[in-house]
């Protein structure tokens, strides 16, 4: 009954390029993801200032921009997009679904920094209005990533 089974069949050799991570997209994806996310954290910091008048990470008399304080956060995101870049390397490198991987441990990281300053003894709307600054770097910084990863990921 098997006999007539075509026995010359084989996989045919795939085309174009060996499979693999074009390292030059992502960390040029992550760079521009790092200057997109500390874009979003200075806005975050205007809105909040500006808009709500909530002295978020300086004192009211730092004014709209702030003080020392803004420049280190802006910097501190900046930092995580490209360790956050690092880590979809990693992944993309090692893991299956390496997507997946990282937005579970860059969502928790965010959740846990986003949930730092309500153990601090500042006022409830400077509390909320960080972590919504916090969170919304955190969710530029998977979001992009995630997208840059997928065009990088050959």
């Amino acid at each position: 009954m098997y006999d007539d089974y075509d026995q010359t069949r084989h996989i045919p050799a795939a085309s174009g390029a060996p499979p693999g991570i074009d390292g030059r997209k992502l960390w040029s994806g992550g760079v521009a993801t790092a200057i997109v996310a500390t874009l979003v954290a200075f806005v975050g910091l205007l809105v909040a200032r500006g808009i709500f008048q909530v002295p978020v990470l300086a004192p009211t008399e730092a004014g709209l921009v702030g003080d020392a304080t803004t420049v280190g956060l802006c910097s501190l995101v900046a930092l995580a997009a490209l360790v956050g870049t690092g880590l979809m390397h990693l992944l993309l490198l090692t893991t299956p679904k390496p997507e997946t991987f990282f937005t579970a441990i860059a969502g928790l990281v965010t959740l846990a920094v986003a949930l730092q300053p309500f153990t601090t003894g500042i006022d409830i709307e400077v509390k909320i209005a960080t972590m919504v600054v916090y969170l919304a770097a955190g969710m530029a910084i998977v979001l992009s990533l995630n997208s840059v990863a997928g065009y990088a990921n050959r």
